[in-house]
């Protein structure tokens, strides 16, 4: 009797993995699920500029046309909403063989990030930020690199925010 309690341990923990390996697959599901978002467009748009150019060119409420890779600090995603920051691409970010944990976080770089860096905020059609996070929504992380449509703020200090209704993220 003993001897067939231990042969069942094998069986329950192969039954334990097989359904925690199901809830992972669900899981994963979930998360492709959410980037056929309303907000993702199919087709890269033409005459993107990069963050940096647009910082020195862009009016406030001007419809923009925006390329960046997704970070410029170890947390480039704000918890609760779809926005994020992105950095000019012409940028170098840090590499992993370097020694960074955290190459989204352009350490190497950072004095080049200030003036090529811009604030990515999705909205809805009120113009309200849309209140999901942008890696579910969009299918995003650190380092993808991004097209995005929107209209251009500037505030005193020559920060750049785009109010994005369009989102391409290259593959």
């Amino acid at each position: 009797m003993k001897t067939s309690h231990w042969m069942m341990i094998p069986v329950v923990a192969f039954t334990l993995l097989s359904v925690g390996c199901n809830q992972s697959d669900t899981a994963s599901n979930v998360e492709s699920a959410g980037t056929s978002s309303q907000y993702i467009i199919d087709s890269e748009p033409e005459d993107a500029i990069g963050v940096g150019e647009a910082k020195q060119s862009a009016e406030n409420e001007q419809a923009i046309t925006l390329v960046g890779t997704i970070g410029g600090s170890s947390a480039p995603f704000v918890d609760g909403i779809a926005a994020f920051t992105i950095v000019d691409s012409k940028v170098p970010y840090c590499a992993a063989d370097e020694g960074c944990p955290t190459p989204w976080d352009y350490c190497c770089t950072q004095e080049q990030v200030k003036d090529n860096i811009a604030t990515i905020k999705v909205v809805d059609e009120a113009g309200n930020p849309v209140s999901q996070d942008a890696r579910e929504l969009l299918g995003v992380k650190e380092l993808s690199t991004v097209v995005i449509q929107g209209k251009a703020k500037r505030d005193d200090q020559g920060n750049l925010t785009v109010a994005a209704s369009e989102v391409f993220v290259k593959k």
